[in-house]
């Protein structure tokens, strides 16, 4: 083989593999590395492009009640096991129609496009309150849900959505643990 031609096509080589190694690591940071969901920046692409795309889509807010009271008493890890149990029951009840992110601590955001076709707000709520079992011990868990149709927003932004999602569940807070609004 010719020298020449080996020598011109190692840069391009080191290109390619130097441009698939900057891909793999811009989808691992939209990923959060416990849960498996999309990080906030992850998310906020693609549900401000879903909201735009289906009139029936559905915002949601999540919000773990008193996970503090978990790790500082069981641990970080028991907290962890929460958080990733949250994550998978979040992610279970969208389905196939919408997708669901941790945006940070004990907060978790999901859109759905087609919320007809989901289990229902009652079952989100009842299963995201199931009691999660970690190295023997069942740690109690409550979640607050709020949500918002994007056909109740004067402008269907995602901003705005996600702002009537906020207010609700800080409704449902306010009207003890475990609601949903």
């Amino acid at each position: 083989m010719d020298t020449h031609v080996i020598a011109a096509g190692l840069p391009a080589l080191g290109w390619a593999i130097h441009g698939g190694t900057l891909l793999r690591r811009l989808a691992t940071a939209r990923r959060d590395p416990l849960t498996g969901l999309h990080t906030r920046a992850g998310w906020t692409a693609r549900a401000e492009h879903l909201m735009a795309k289906h009139p029936g889509a559905l915002v949601l807010l999540v919000d773990l009640d008193d996970f503090k009271a978990v790790n500082d008493t069981h641990g970080h890890a028991a907290g962890d096991a929460v958080l990733t149990a949250t994550a998978l029951r979040l992610a279970t009840w969208c389905g196939g129609h919408g997708f669901a992110a941790r945006l940070g601590g004990d907060e978790f955001a999901a859109i759905v496009t087609s919320p007809g076709r989901t289990p229902g707000l009652p079952t989100l709520r009842t299963t995201l309150d199931q009691p999660v079992t970690h190295h023997g011990i069942v740690l109690p868990v409550s979640a607050s849900v709020g949500h918002c149709h994007r056909a109740d927003l004067p402008v269907p932004t995602l901003t705005d959505a996600l702002s009537a999602a906020d207010t609700a569940m800080y409704t449902a807070k306010g009207h003890g643990r475990r609601n949903t609004r």
